[in-house]
């Protein structure tokens, strides 16, 4: 890259990034979170899983396909 290009890229690059993070500063303080005795409601298990299984299966995908050309 050129180094106009890249000054344009990095510029750009920290300019969102201050614009973001900005109002993320001035928002109030929230509740604290939840009481320590209160469940969370959070699914984990069903999305963890359903990814684990796709990645296990494109693996063994990628695997029977480098054997193949072998």
């Amino acid at each position: 890259m050129k180094k106009n290009t890249l000054f344009v890229a990095l510029f750009g690059t920290v300019a969102c990034f201050l614009l973001a993070v900005a109002p993320a500063l001035a928002q109030a303080p929230g509740s604290g979170g939840p009481t320590p005795n209160a469940p969370t409601a959070v699914p984990i298990d069903g999305g963890a899983s359903i990814l684990l299984a796709s990645g296990v299966a494109l693996g063994l995908k990628k695997l029977r396909e480098r054997r193949r050309a072998r």
